[in-house]
């Protein structure tokens, strides 16, 4: 029999791994004086969320949080779940439109946010939500499209952790002067009232609507999503984690955090991924495993100077986000010591993980599948027309049901409805394939979702945006294979007669509006887009041009 599920919430789960392993490194960074054992975690985290209730957080307030993976970030998100508020993740490339959507939406009170991230500056973007905000008393701005809104809150940068925070905003140094003015026994009272079973974490995520929903996960969805994820990887106390990959994402926030947390291992994040960061933080900690996408494992992988660091303390991780190159994978056993690494299938909805291969699985089948189902997950393969289940080796959407099924998307019960059967399974979207012994391959998507990089980005969103341009008379977005990012955006344009657009004054106008990364590699005009005799555009028909214009091979198709 497998083991029980843990009945436990974040808060209670952090003081129990700070009790059995006191004096053991929970988080350390490599570029700034940040290191930390488990009780000194701990109780960091307890003065936060003192901090976070001296400020008018309570439980069921939504707490956003804007920023890479600073140390601020995972503090947040232990201090906001030991009061029984809901963290709010927000993706570090969003601009404006994208922001103000998810503040709006998921009626947060509060922002934590970092200046900002390459090319976007998020203290000017907040500025431009309010331009009163530099005149507004600290918990009582007046954000004209925002009206939950009270708090942002600055967290200053590493090489300057006693810059002022702008005006308007609280001070993330602030937030431990707050904290001593509640008392311990306030806490604990509050922290002992909550409920496994409530929300303390919402991620957003978009389908074929193009309209971001919130993904309202338990503290019961991630934390057992964690530890099957942990264990599946053989995760002991002595592990040390190498987190590359974002945190606002689940690969971040469950496979990293609550894998690592729930075993009581070693986290060493890195702010953003940089290969020689990364390479270096692997070589100096001896770290035992990291995470990452296709992409980020090729980039260290062909990076110059990759025979100079150490890899034989290596053993294991995940490479997930996209489909795996069986080829990287093996480079990555063979050239970084990775014997063990392993495979996980999932999505936001399912908290994310439902498959998973194992240390002791063949290399063949850690190369080649996602692995088996969870334990207390069931998976099966139905046909997306009649949801009959399918035999085995015949593709078709992959369904998933259990304790890691999301609680529904926030204020959209007609979306929840359509994602999740009256009977508990949930719609990925995705086509899969499942075989006797029960290994699953993902082979493609049911959605018309493109993943860059492991990012996800969903046409209608960029199409909306294409639409605003003046010169735009109708425009259609599809993916298509990638040999370095999984697959690359393209965009097909249908002018407005008399107007004149260059390639290069579109991408300048899509880059203004949202994240860089959405926008489109390719960009084609055209007179006409493909269609049915009922007048539904045939996406796949535009796939089918750009492949033959671009000279894709089949080979890179697969």
């Amino acid at each position: 029999m497998p083991e029980p599920l843990w009945n436990i919430t974040l808060g209670d789960l952090l003081d129990q791994m700070a009790e059995n392993y006191p004096d053991h490194d929970a988080v350390l960074y490599t570029d700034r004086p940040y290191r930390k054992t488990y009780s000194q975690f701990r109780d960091e985290c307890n003065q936060l969320a003192k901090g976070f209730l001296a400020m008018g957080v309570k439980k069921g307030d939504h707490v956003a949080i804007w920023a890479t993976n600073e140390p601020a970030w995972i503090l947040t998100m232990f201090a906001t779940a030991k009061i029984g508020a809901v963290l709010v993740t927000v993706n570090t490339n969003y601009k404006l439109i994208e922001l103000e959507y998810l503040m709006k939406q998921s009626d947060s009170s509060t922002l934590v946010l970092i200046d900002g991230f390459k090319d976007v500056n998020y203290v000017e973007i907040i500025n431009k939500l309010n331009p009163d905000l530099i005149h507004a008393e600290l918990g009582k701005p007046e954000f004209p499209t925002l009206p939950c809104l009270k708090n942002v809150i600055y967290v200053p940068g590493k090489d300057s952790p006693n810059q002022p925070a702008p005006a308007g905003m609280y001070n993330w140094n602030d937030l431990y002067q707050l904290g001593k003015n509640i008392p311990d026994d306030q806490l604990a009272k509050i922290q002992g009232s909550l409920d496994p079973h409530e929300v303390v974490n919402m991620q957003y995520t978009s389908g074929t609507t193009g309209f971001p929903k919130g993904v309202m996960l338990t503290h019961y969805n991630i934390v057992n999503n964690g530890k099957s994820i942990g264990d599946r990887m053989a995760f002991t106390y002595q592990d040390k984690l190498c987190i590359t990959v974002p945190f606002f994402h689940c690969f971040g926030c469950v496979l990293a955090i609550m894998a690592s947390v729930t075993h009581a291992s070693t986290m060493v994040p890195i702010d953003y991924y940089q290969p020689l960061k990364v390479m270096q933080a692997l070589h100096d900690e001896k770290c035992t495993a990291v995470h990452g996408v296709p992409t980020m494992f090729i980039a260290m992988l062909e990076h110059p100077e990759f025979s100079k660091f150490d890899f034989s303390h290596m053993r294991t991780g995940i490479m997930a986000g996209s489909l795996c190159p069986p080829k990287v994978m093996q480079q990555v056993v063979d050239l970084m010591n990775m014997t063990e690494i392993t495979s996980v299938y999932g999505l936001t909805e399912a908290s994310p993980g439902c498959t998973q291969s194992m240390t002791s699985d063949p290399l063949d089948l850690r190369v080649n599948t996602v692995g088996r189902a969870f334990d207390y997950v069931e998976c099966k393969v139905v046909d997306p027309e009649t949801g009959k289940e399918l035999p085995c080796g015949q593709p078709g959407e992959f369904m998933a049901r259990g304790y890691n099924i999301m609680k529904g998307y926030y204020k959209m019960p007609e979306a929840t409805l359509q994602a999740i059967t009256p009977d508990g399974w949930l719609h990925s979207g995705d086509i899969a394939t499942v075989d006797e012994n029960g290994y699953y391959r993902i082979t493609g998507r049911i959605k018309d979702m493109i993943i860059r990089g492991g990012e996800n980005i969903y046409p209608k969103e960029l199409e909306d945006q294409i639409y605003t341009h003046p010169a735009v008379s109708d425009v259609q977005v599809v993916g298509i294979p990638s040999k370095d990012y999984g697959e690359e955006v393209v965009a097909f344009i249908i002018l407005k007669e008399g107007t004149t657009l260059t390639e290069d004054e579109i991408k300048a106008y899509i880059r203004q509006r949202i994240a860089r990364h959405k926008t489109p590699k390719y960009v084609y005009f055209i007179d006409a887009l493909p269609m049915t005799a009922s007048g539904k555009i045939q996406k796949y028909k535009l796939r089918e041009m750009a492949v033959e214009m671009l000279g894709i091979t089949p080979e890179e198709e697969a």
